[in-house]
């Protein structure tokens, strides 16, 4: 006697972002013919992209003898950054302030408590460029007007739906060409896909980026190397086969 048949679920993940978001949707009891076979199969595929988007940091670190005077010259040399910024044609809601740190500077010697010798005052932006083909020159602008603390780039793809909508396709029609072939080995056929669940990933750019923040002689803009990101989608199918 064939045993009965639990309900399946379909679950489906909607991948956002570096790190795709999951959500479930409670399907209708399924049901299987009594000469059914369930299979369930995985499969993965890919889709690469060059990124069109990045995302660097950059800000200003100064010291002075005093907290105040520190703080003053950070934002003196922080707005000529953000001035470049927004030269360069970067808009507003592109530019989001990461971090404003005051810490004092230590002296320490033997057999004596640490005594303030002065302090240093950090400023920090994340910037997003959305022309990747200027982000040398950006970086080197930023540079040029105070930045003395750059970190990135990080790149992305904005329009990732597209390229996990091609990582499905190429990902089910591997697990149907899987199915069809367990299905001839055992004499049967696919009648139906009962359920699918879906994952997805982000893989970084291939190759990672190169950025030298050094200056040739002739003034050579910073090399930025976007390389490939990888969007990959992971599919379990439950599918059932009979004669």
């Amino acid at each position: 006697m064939i045993p009965s048949l639990r309900p399946l679920v379909l679950a489906a993940a909607l991948a956002l972002g570096a790190a795709p978001m999951t959500s479930s949707a409670q399907t209708l009891p399924v049901a299987v013919s009594a000469d059914g076979t369930l299979l369930s199969v995985s499969s993965q595929a890919e889709a690469r992209r060059v990124p069109d988007i990045a995302t660097v940091s950059a800000g200003v670190v100064t010291q002075a003898a005093d907290a105040n005077a520190a703080m003053r010259a950070n934002a003196e040399q922080m707005a000529k950054v953000v001035a470049a910024i927004k030269a360069a044609g970067i808009a507003d809601r592109d530019v989001q302030t990461s971090g404003v740190n005051l810490n004092p500077q230590y002296r320490y010697a033997e057999n004596q408590p640490p005594a303030i010798t002065g302090y240093q005052a950090s400023n920090n932006v994340n910037v997003l460029v959305r022309d990747v083909a200027k982000l040398g020159k950006i970086l080197d602008a930023l540079v040029a007007t105070g930045a003395n603390q750059v970190n990135g780039p990080s790149f992305d793809v904005e329009d990732k739906e597209s390229a996990y909508d091609e990582a499905r396709k190429l990902a089910l029609d591997k697990a149907q060409q899987r199915a069809a072939m367990y299905a001839k080995s055992l004499g049967m056929q696919v009648r139906r896909i009962v359920s699918i669940s879906e994952g997805g990933g982000f893989a970084p750019p291939r190759p990672m980026a190169v950025m030298s923040m050094s200056r040739a002689e002739k003034m050579a803009d910073t090399s930025i190397s976007p390389g490939e990101n990888t969007l990959s989608v992971n599919l379990d199918v439950v599918f059932e086969l009979g004669r």
